[in-house]
């Protein structure tokens, strides 16, 4: 049959209700909320370099307290903020160095029996590398190959394995915090916009109906 007056009459009440709000005036509120989350987002990851610079700090500092402390600091502040994603992760490379120096000097003491042998080899590399490096370790292990009881004296060195000394913390795909709730937002301005844009053709499509059927 067609509407009828009253029909007519609330369909025209409804789209002039979803018209007073322009799309337009949704679209520049949704580019504002889009860059609040965008800095936000930003905030968090500056966060978490922050603390991740600290960590490095305080491992080069050598106090295992402040280093543990740090540690924890980063790893609570990368759980409850979204966008802290650590990549490859933090490494104590000075605590490892500093452990592994320990290792050197305990095996090349008088009391180990092969220590004369870690001493000779000593007395080779510390000359040629005024740091601890990788290079320096590598040095060690050829020079001590070159002795019949090296290999012995290779397999008993216990040096700490570097993979112990990454620490890497899991960030949450969501979090909620200014970032999070600002982009859900968002979203919601998002679901606003396309539900009001269905409503409208829906109704307008109702109404031409309408026309056409009298």
């Amino acid at each position: 049959m067609g509407f009828s007056v009253v029909n007519k009459r609330q369909v025209n009440r409804s789209l002039n209700k979803l018209q007073r709000i322009k799309t337009w005036q949704l679209l520049i509120l949704l580019i504002l909320v889009g860059f609040i989350s965008a800095t936000f987002l930003r905030l968090n990851n500056i966060g978490m370099l922050e603390r991740r610079k600290a960590v490095i700090s305080a491992d080069n500092a050598g106090i295992e307290n402040d280093i543990q402390g740090r540690l924890y600091d980063l790893q609570r502040y990368i759980s409850a903020h979204m966008n802290t994603d650590m990549g490859k992760g933090v490494y104590l490379e000075a605590s490892y160095k500093r452990d592994v120096q320990i290792v050197d000097a305990k095996n090349a003491s008088a009391s180990n029996p092969n220590g004369n042998i870690y001493k000779k080899v000593q007395d080779v590399c510390v000359p040629r590398f005024s740091n601890w490096s990788y290079a320096y370790v590598q040095c060690t292990v050829n020079e001590l190959a070159k002795y019949p009881e090296g290999d012995v004296l290779i397999n008993s060195i216990n040096r700490p394995h570097a993979d112990m000394y990454l620490h890497v913390f899991a960030s949450p795909a969501w979090s909620p915090d200014f970032a999070g709730l600002s982009i859900i937002i968002g979203v919601v301005i998002f679901i606003i916009i396309l539900a009001r844009i269905t409503s409208v053709v829906i109704l307008k499509m109702l109404l031409r109906k309408h026309h056409n059927s009298i």
